[in-house]
């Protein structure tokens, strides 16, 4: 019994002769990178340690046999439909593992290190298989983290041509809160965005409950009125998806939902800044309205991109086609089909429609999602946060990835002789 008193004593005491004497035997993944902040292009050292951003020093030039390269935090992209071939809503294959990997790989080269899988209005058993498949590679080692929850958009959109885009008419649905629990329980919780039509029936108590649930509410795929939008903010409705696309080619004037999204301070709106979904006035206009801290830009790309040009079929039967500029078309409807661009396009594209300035752009590709989920690890660089930073050149009116750092590790490297 002394001796065990003894031991509890001095505890402490003990742990840290035993870490004094394993010291010499523990290591330590320590890297330093060295470019130019996003912020204002001066030259900076930056010590990765064990994942985090250890330190962040200022220079007065960069070492020598530096390139100088551009150093942001990873952009952030909260709607994600697949990549290189691989769904996250696919009909006929199956979603596997392998698939999620291949898809997340390719992603991180464009710079992407935090996104949410989109998944869209399909079959029930389809969607939960879909959800199971995404929440059991989400804490896989192999991801690092890449994957921190779904974004859910529809079933439960408006059902009217135009205002539905490619969704499948057939299996759009009022909001069904039961149904909504099972997937989110599927999802081992993991449903961190649901984008939803307002003006439905049961719409308002829907997004009440996503909200005590801490589940953030979009607006898309709608035609609701002033009145209905306004009632769906103030109950926790926080964003707009991809604005200006779920629409219908032709609308009132006056009366359609664009008008009380856009002057409503409260609700921040997601950009798809392509050079196809939406035409170069209006992103102005947008962005003009909105500002840089109530804009996130997302990709809305799909599994065509990174193919090359032709005409597909998809999972649901339908007709695309991939244009050699890039254009994805959903030809039942003459609209466009999500995206084949990655997001470091629409930072750029939205940079020179603007002018906007590079800080800004990266604060609404990383920050400012980061903020809205509460990932409060992530999307800046700063002292403490996951070492997810991208380097990249600005060519032309282009960004050129160069390396991308996902929680410290090395994922894609296009210069290896450089440091």
């Amino acid at each position: 019994m002394n001796i065990i008193r003894l031991i509890k004593n001095n505890l402490f005491r003990i742990c840290l002769a035993v870490l004094f004497v394993l010291s010499p035997c523990l290591s330590y993944s320590q890297e330093k990178i060295y470019g130019l902040l996003y912020t204002d292009m001066m030259p900076v050292e930056i010590t990765i340690r064990d994942g985090l951003i250890r330190n962040v020093k200022r220079m007065n030039k960069l070492p020598k046999g530096s390139q100088p390269l551009i150093i942001a935090p990873g952009f952030i992209d909260n709607q994600i439909n697949g990549f290189a071939g691989v769904s996250f809503s696919v009909g006929n294959s199956e979603l596997t593992a392998e698939g999620i990997r291949n898809a997340t790989y390719a992603i991180w080269r464009t710079g992407v290190t935090t996104f949410l899988p989109n998944i869209n209005t399909n079959d029930r058993e389809l969607i939960k298989r879909n959800i199971v498949a995404l929440a059991h590679m989400k804490d896989e080692p192999a991801l690092l983290g890449s994957i921190p929850g779904i974004h859910l958009e529809g079933p439960y959109i408006s059902p009217v041509d135009g205002f539905r885009g490619s969704h499948p008419l057939k299996y759009i649905r009022k909001p069904d809160w039961e149904e909504f629990q099972d997937l989110y329980e599927l999802s081992e919780r993991s449903i961190l965005q649901i984008t939803l039509a307002p003006e439905l029936v049961g719409a308002m108590e829907f997004i009440d409950k996503c909200k005590s649930n801490g589940i953030i509410v979009g607006l898309g795929h709608h035609n609701a009125s002033s009145e209905i939008i306004s009632e769906a903010v103030a109950r926790g409705a926080r964003i707009v998806t991809s604005i200006g696309s779920g629409l219908a080619n032709f609308i009132d004037k006056s009366d359609n939902p664009l008008w009380p999204q856009l002057s409503d301070d409260r609700l921040l709106i997601s950009l798809v800044c392509d050079k196809f979904s939406l035409p170069p006035e209006e992103l102005r206009v947008f962005y003009k309205v909105k500002g840089p801290s109530r804009i996130i830009i997302a990709s809305d790309v799909t599994k065509y991109a990174s193919l090359q040009p032709g005409k597909f079929v998809t999972d649901n039967g339908d007709s695309v086609e991939l244009t050699s500029e890039g254009r994805l078309i959903y030809a039942g409807q003459n609209i466009v089909y999500g995206s084949a661009s990655p997001i470091k396009d629409g930072v750029a594209n939205l940079m020179n429609l603007t002018g906007c300035s590079l800080s800004d752009a990266v604060m609404m590709a990383s920050t400012n999602p980061a903020k809205l989920y509460g990932f409060s690890d992530r999307g800046s660089i700063a002292v403490g946060k996951r070492a997810d930073i991208i380097l990249f050149r600005l060519v032309g009116s282009e960004i050129v990835i160069s390396k991308t750092y996902v929680k410290g590790n090395l994922v894609f490297n296009a210069t290896p002789d450089s440091r």
